[in-house]
């Protein structure tokens, strides 16, 4: 059961909102970004993976026409994955070495849980909604999957790569023709802990509309 499985759903104005903040903002600050390769079994199971996508469908979706999806990898699809990225290396570079090739495919092998993201653009049925909002929802709902992995102990990570746009990834994954893949998505066992990174200070990313002299 995650931290915040355990707590009452907020009120705002009672006493129990400063507990749930608190821990909330504690999730936040403490997530870290961590490469697939430091990341090691155990990983999530079977129950706590769809706690993660539940987590995930609960992203801002306009229109709710649900413009992601993710497919996960499981251990006997590692290898086929792991051929995609040795291939787009031979593509890339027909001199790369048989050391090379199989640190490529060994990628595909990192982390215990990976999984693809993947948004839909608006060539589809709702022209309307713009690609920049399906990304946003998309950022949303891997952000609250990382944050409940986090949660529940995991360290998780977010890699992508020169294969992500190739036609054989495309294929491996049965992408749509208005589909993209994103990213891919990390969950596992972190082998150690590294500092928290220094964060931006909001003024250096957040102002204020003036319209007297008509512009932020």
């Amino acid at each position: 059961m995650s931290a915040l499985s355990r707590l009452d759903t907020p009120v705002p104005g009672t006493v129990g909102r400063t507990a749930y903040a608190d821990l909330t903002a504690t999730l936040i600050q403490t997530r870290q970004q961590l490469a697939p390769k430091r990341l090691f079994a155990p990983g999530p199971d079977a129950r706590q993976i769809h706690a993660y996508f539940q987590a995930a469908a609960a992203a801002p979706d306009h229109g709710q026409i649900l413009p992601w999806r993710f497919v996960v990898v499981p251990a006997a699809s590692r290898a086929a994955l792991g051929e995609v990225f040795a291939q787009a290396l031979r593509e890339r570079d027909a001199s790369a070495s048989d050391k090379e090739l199989a640190e490529a495919r060994d990628k595909a092998h990192r982390g215990p849980f990976i999984a693809l993201a993947i948004v839909r653009d608006a060539t589809d049925d709702h022209p309307e909604i713009p690609l920049q909002e399906r990304l946003i929802s998309l950022g949303c709902a891997i952000q609250n999957l990382l944050l409940s992995a986090h949660a529940d102990g995991f360290g998780s990570g977010l890699v992508s790569g020169q294969a992500m746009q190739t036609a054989r990834l495309r294929r491996l994954f049965a992408l749509g023709h208005n589909e993209q893949a994103v990213c891919f998505v990390a969950i596992g066992t972190a082998d150690r802990r590294k500092p928290i990174r220094p964060r931006p200070d909001p003024a250096l990313f957040v102002s204020e509309l003036n319209c007297a002299n008509g512009h932020a």
